[in-house]
């Protein structure tokens, strides 16, 4: 888990594109979800999950599905994550 601070335009989303490079994904499918939340990529060494919480004042786990991801997921890369309600289990 990959917790990702900066104001917009920051290059928040670029990152999330080089790890996706670097996972063997194509970096160009990597979009900011800002508005459907949580984007999941498949097909490289191994899934990226990438979640944007930029829209919301705060996100409880649970009500957006994250809980699952973070169950099934590779790689998760978060941008805003100060708007969560909880602290993320081997965040970084």
């Amino acid at each position: 888990v990959v917790l990702l601070s900066g104001d917009l335009g920051a290059g928040k989303t670029a990152f999330v594109r080089g790890l996706a490079e670097g996972l063997g994904l194509d970096p160009d499918d990597v979009t900011s979800p800002t508005f459907t939340l949580v984007h999941e990529y498949r097909g490289g060494r191994l899934p990226l999950v990438h979640v944007d919480l930029y829209r919301l004042d705060t996100a409880d786990l649970a009500e957006i599905g994250l809980d699952d991801e973070l169950a099934a997921a590779g790689v998760v890369a978060v941008e805003w994550p100060e708007r969560l309600t909880r602290a993320l289990p081997g965040a970084i």
